[in-house]
């Protein structure tokens, strides 16, 4: 079997609460662990940094994708097993996407919205049947997941919308989903 990719979403800034980078520090550190590669966004910053330094001190595989103009601004990761630098954020999300089987999205800001509603839309609309994990950590994710439901409710989507996004509240509660996602 080859090796199984994660690729996790998540922000550049650390957040203002400790349990946030505690989360991505686990993630990393739970990929790791399990044997699957680490797909991200290349940043050595707040959550992504975290996740990154936790796979690779688990000894972990990791992959980073990073914008050419982003390598200063994120202080571009080096010490990965593969680094790649795009021209453009649009073509970061795509090879990111590309190289992973599983997506998981830890709590973050526009960026990371952005990436989640782009690969959702790709599932809503068939391109893929990729698992999309919402690490919940202390409920950031419940207002995404109401503004999901308030789509559904005035009818700008059908209820399989929800089928395609799975929240998961802790990172032992990720590991199982992966693990059966995965196999």
């Amino acid at each position: 079997m080859s090796e199984r990719s994660v690729c996790v979403f998540c922000g550049a800034r650390p957040g203002n609460r400790p349990t946030y980078m505690q989360a991505a520090t686990d993630t990393g550190k739970m990929l790791a662990e399990n044997g699957w590669r680490l797909v991200y966004g290349a940043g050595d910053v707040g959550l992504m940094g975290a996740t990154a330094r936790a796979a690779r001190l688990a000894g972990g595989r990791t992959f980073g994708v990073i914008p050419a103009h982003l390598v200063g601004v994120e202080i571009g990761k080096r010490d990965m097993t593969q680094y790649v630098v795009t021209e453009t954020m649009h073509e970061r999300k795509k090879v990111m996407f590309m190289n992973c089987d599983a997506i998981v999205v830890l709590p973050g800001g526009a960026g990371s919205l952005d990436e989640f509603f782009e690969v959702l839309t790709w599932r809503q609309l068939g391109l893929h049947n990729k698992p999309i994990y919402l690490l919940n950590t202390e409920d950031y994710w419940k207002p995404l997941m109401q503004i999901i439901e308030h789509v559904i409710t005035e009818g700008f989507a059908g209820d399989g919308l929800k089928s395609f996004v799975q929240p998961v509240d802790t990172v032992q509660d990720l590991t199982i989903a992966l693990r059966a996602a995965l196999s």
